[in-house]
């Protein structure tokens, strides 16, 4: 199931934050290299790029509709189709960046060092993942997944995501990292109501339930079904918005100095 930028792009702000925090973080004055893996349209590429104009900056994606929107949201920077699952460098990046890509991979006990691998000497990588600990919205998924319905169909799809505790990467970092800083960050989301907590899930966490879905009524009852437990859990404010909870985990890990 291909990405949808546009539908992606309808919470900017909101998924572009992390980026901001993120890269606000990162203790490097003058990188010469930077990389964005999983780039997506480009918004959080255009982030590293307010950050360190003068570096060589690349996005990677591996979705051609991601890829097209970067390149319209900026023609200069250089964009590059390829799996970040598959992607290998040595040494060659100060900077090696990713925001909320890597739970799509698994093996992060493999993963992890071979990215830290690529950054040079003094150089960093950093990521950012959203994290399931105590998260409403994605227990609701995986308690609507579990409908005899669709339980059958949706089991590949309930395991899709990656999760690991801080502690996972402080122990897989620590021993090979100059410094480490691990924080998480809980937003409170203001959104226009219970369907738009819906809207955002669709672009990302509910991908692969709704391609596992293919009957259109299995869908919509699906959804439904959902949209019912996010309206109870998020009741609208006073003014008739909601606040949604959204909880992210962030690392970065120093490369020794050559």
């Amino acid at each position: 199931m291909s990405w949808d930028p546009e539908r992606y792009l309808r919470f900017r702000g909101e998924r572009t934050r992390p980026s901001v925090d993120l890269v606000g973080r990162i203790a490097i004055d003058d990188p010469t290299s930077v990389i964005d893996l999983g780039c997506g349209p480009g918004n959080s590429t255009a982030v590293l790029r307010g950050r360190w104009p003068g570096a060589a900056i690349t996005g990677l994606d591996s979705d051609p509709a991601m890829l097209r929107a970067a390149l319209r949201s900026d023609p200069y920077m250089n964009w590059m189709q390829g799996d970040v699952a598959a992607w290998r460098a040595d040494g060659d990046f100060d900077v090696v960046y990713s925001n909320a890509v890597l739970q799509w991979i698994p093996d992060h006990a493999e993963l992890i060092p071979r990215l830290f691998r690529a950054v040079a000497p003094g150089g960093a990588l950093a990521f950012q993942v959203p994290t399931r600990a105590d998260s409403t919205i994605y227990a609701q998924i995986q308690e609507v997944a579990s409908d005899p319905r669709w339980r059958e169909i949706t089991e590949s799809a309930r395991g899709a995501i990656v999760d690991h505790a801080p502690t996972f990467y402080y122990d897989l970092l620590s021993a090979r990292s100059s410094r480490l800083d691990i924080w998480t960050t809980e937003y409170q989301h203001v959104l226009e109501g219970p369907e738009a907590i819906l809207e955002w899930m669709r672009s990302t966490r509910l991908r692969p339930f709704l391609a596992a879905l293919t009957n259109p009524a299995d869908r919509e009852a699906f959804e439904g079904l959902l949209l019912e437990r996010i309206a109870d859990t998020f009741p609208r404010r006073p003014d008739g918005r909601v606040l949604f909870p959204f909880r992210r985990l962030f690392v970065i890990a120093y490369q020794t100095s050559g």
